[in-house]
């Protein structure tokens, strides 16, 4: 491949990162007015209305198995992102997405029988202590864990997606999980976002919050996935971390200490080398 036709699907992927992360960055602005349980039902939702729309999911004919697994998944989906929304409210978004990285990072791992692995796994955790509270960092305790159990639903998140790939057609399993998820969501949105979710100013965001953290970059990272090896698309997604890091600094003024950031550096140099020979799914959270 040439230079310049890499080049295409590598941009592609960045892309992707950086939409997440300004949908992110989005969403941290919404909290004051919803709540993060509000933003995320309003984000699920409407991500639900507009995949909904495009694959227009039928379950006639459907199996009882494949109905269980869009099931497992849509629950899955539901909490990965109201406990990642729950943590970002409490710590900055780099270390948020930093802490929920592990998720992705332990199902490389887990799918690898090299030994050298080991030695990310090691790199990983010690980027992940000096980000614990009370050891290398003074991070809300509830908050660190809450995003930690966003990266354990994301792990969960990727071997649910690949089922679900081979369940349905094309998006009908996304998007009957999806539709699940907002379901699912009602609740804690109500609880928190009440009366403003019906706000048309805030539905709007709520929109651009669902296009930006799902539809853009889910569609970015498919098309990057027929140019690129999964190996190269792996790599640019450990990433990830940084760029929220980045995005964090600009968009909300999060600044990260020393102390931090080298945290964030060994976490993307550990997924970086675990990633590389993995095969790496898309998150739509």
């Amino acid at each position: 491949m040439s230079s310049q036709r890499q080049a295409y699907p590598v941009a592609l992927v960045l892309g992707g990162i950086v939409s997440v992360q300004i949908g992110a960055a989005f969403a941290f602005e919404l909290f004051d007015r919803l709540g993060p349980g509000g933003t995320v039902f309003l984000r699920v939702t409407l991500a639900a209305l507009v995949v909904g729309a495009v694959w227009r999911p039928r379950v006639r004919g459907v199996s009882r198995d494949a109905m269980r697994q869009a099931a497992a998944f849509g629950f899955t989906l539901a909490a990965m992102n109201w406990s990642f929304y729950e943590g970002l409210e409490r710590v900055p978004l780099g270390i948020a997405v930093t802490l929920e990285f592990v998720g992705p990072l332990g199902v490389a791992v887990a799918g690898s029988r090299r030994p050298r692995d080991l030695l990310w796994v090691a790199t990983a955790a010690a980027g992940i202590l000096l980000l614990s509270p009370g050891l290398g960092s003074d991070l809300d305790a509830t908050g660190a864990a809450l995003c930690l159990l966003a990266g354990a639903f994301w792990a969960a998140y990727i071997i649910l997606s690949e089922r679900v790939g081979r369940s349905f057609a094309d998006g009908q399993g996304l998007a009957l999980a999806l539709a699940l998820g907002a379901v699912l969501l009602v609740p804690v949105g109500i609880a928190d976002g009440g009366a403003a979710l019906l706000e048309p100013e805030l539905l709007a965001a709520g929109l651009a919050v669902a296009l930006l953290s799902s539809a853009i970059p889910y569609s970015l990272e498919l098309e990057a996935l027929r140019r690129l090896p999964r190996a190269t698309f792996g790599v640019l997604m450990s990433l990830e971390p940084a760029v929220a890091a980045m995005v964090g600094f600009i968009a909300l003024g999060q600044g990260v200490g020393a102390g931090e950031a080298l945290a964030i550096g060994l976490v993307v140099a550990a997924s970086a080398g675990a990633l590389r020979s993995a095969a790496v799914v898309p998150r739509d959270g």
